[in-house]
């Protein structure tokens, strides 16, 4: 029998990793959703809808907190097992505890045993994503070629509006053909429920790829290290450990670049929800559209984004987004302002362009700062640890300046000073660009290495 792996099509990959990605944004962003709309009545009843709505995105933001974990967790054996199985194992995580959410009881029949609950489910989602992310974007990076793939693996991060988009899909037909009580009664369970369905469909792709090639190389040679390291008696240190021995600069940079790009993600999808329905009193459906028509433009220039990177750099086309993302800070809120539902939509379509930006490279830039025997790790620990200070308190922070203010000023200026720091950061961080992923490379921690080496020595 011959013992060579398969290697599948890129075609077939991106497929796989695509919808897989899309699932689990799917329920990710559900609960977002959610918790802007009818959580914060169904689980955090409050005299005050801002109030009830911040508490509810405090929990929102502790799924957050569990991503760098999942990322350890995942990392770990990603890197010493494989990015395939590590991908299934967290599609099932993620799919389950949100078809769970869908069956718990509320506020008014167990009393505070219901925000427990969804909060302890939030944590499983946050740590089931937390190493989704790493997995799936290497597993299109480490089979496609060194030319193209800044295309190719943004088609993962494509899941991201895919599944908010699929999940604002979902709830504005619901709202659409209910009335507010049916739905805040019932309605809203039926997008978590549909995750048992998605996930059945994700697991029989995934399984369908095969393991990625440069892994498959990196691990035969890991095993003959490990046996002269053996015969040494030196001890071999986790994957993780050795990431912030070796390649702590690089983490940092990860995290820099990605701080920006999640504050204007969860400012334009999440908070721009509390922000129509409560600070301007305008219907579910104006903020839930335009979010739906913002997410499929975001879902088709995400990966020409990429393609751009391919042709004048990771570097550049992320400081078109940063930069780009800084003045549109104060022109989004001015167009919502307008209660005009064209203007709303422009608002938060010329936004996700703009994020996009940012996004599309995000995944070959991260992924070619690291070497194969710690990439999953590198990767997955910058992106989540950017995800807390980014994502996690973007829609708390927001919700509070509206709060105190009552104006969006402060929001545009947070925003706004958010981007620029991840316009410093890759402004001066190396180009990766063309950079191969199958063997040594030169990155921003070189010079660590080599002193690592010479200690040992």
């Amino acid at each position: 029998m011959d013992s060579t792996p398969r290697k599948d099509g890129i075609g077939r990959v991106v497929t796989a990793s695509l919808i897989g990605t899309t699932i689990e944004w799917y329920d990710f962003f559900l609960y977002t959703s959610a918790a802007a709309l009818v959580f914060n009545t169904l689980f955090f009843p409050t005299s005050d809808p801002l109030v009830g709505t911040l508490l509810s995105f405090i929990t929102y933001a502790i799924g957050f907190a569990a991503r760098p974990l999942g990322g350890v967790v995942f990392g770990h054996f990603g890197d010493r097992i494989g990015r395939k199985k590590l991908l299934v194992i967290s599609l099932l995580i993620m799919g389950g505890s949100t078809f769970a959410m869908g069956l718990l009881p509320t506020y008014d029949t167990i009393g505070v045993g219901a925000p427990i609950l969804l909060t302890l489910l939030r944590l499983i989602q946050g740590f089931a994503l937390g190493g989704e992310w790493g997995g799936a974007v290497l597993l299109v990076s480490e089979h496609g070629d060194d030319r193209h793939r800044g295309y190719w693996a943004s088609w993962p991060q494509a899941g991201a509006p895919g599944g908010n988009m699929l999940a604002t899909g979902v709830l504005a037909l619901l709202a659409a053909f209910q009335s507010d009580a049916a739905f805040d009664a019932w309605g809203w369970r039926i997008p978590f429920l549909l995750s048992g369905v998605l996930v059945v469909i994700g697991l029989w792709i995934r399984i369908s790829v095969s393991e990625s090639p440069v892994f498959l190389q990196a691990q035969a040679q890991a095993r003959a290290a490990q046996r002269a390291k053996a015969g040494a008696g030196v001890e071999e240190q986790p994957p993780v450990v050795e990431v912030f021995r070796t390649s702590w600069r690089s983490v940092l940079t990860a995290i820099g670049t990605r701080l920006g790009e999640n504050v204007s993600y969860y400012i334009i999808t999440a908070f721009v929800l509390v922000y129509i329905t409560v600070h301007l009193d305008l219907p579910k459906g104006y903020a839930l559209n335009a979010v739906l028509i913002g997410s499929a433009v975001h879902f088709v220039t995400t990966p020409a984004w990429g393609a751009l990177s391919d042709r004048i750099g990771r570097r550049a086309v992320t400081l078109i987004g940063s930069v780009g993302m800084a003045g549109w800070a104060f022109a989004f809120f001015a167009l919502l302002d307008t209660k005009s539902f064209a203007a709303i939509t422009l608002a938060v379509t010329c936004g996700l362009v703009l994020h996009g930006a940012m996004y599309g490279p995000q995944a070959a830039f991260i992924s070619e700062m690291f070497e194969t025997e710690v990439r999953y790790s590198g990767a997955s620990m910058g992106s989540q640890l950017a995800s807390i200070v980014g994502g996690a308190l973007a829609p708390i922070v927001a919700v509070e300046l509206l709060k105190d203010f009552d104006s969006s000023v402060p929001v545009s200026i947070y925003l706004c000073a958010m981007v620029l720091i991840t316009s410093v950061v890759v402004l001066f961080a190396g180009e990766t660009r063309g950079r191969s992923l199958a063997g040594e490379h030169p990155t921003a921690d070189d010079a660590t290495r080599r002193e690592v080496t010479t200690a040992a020595r």
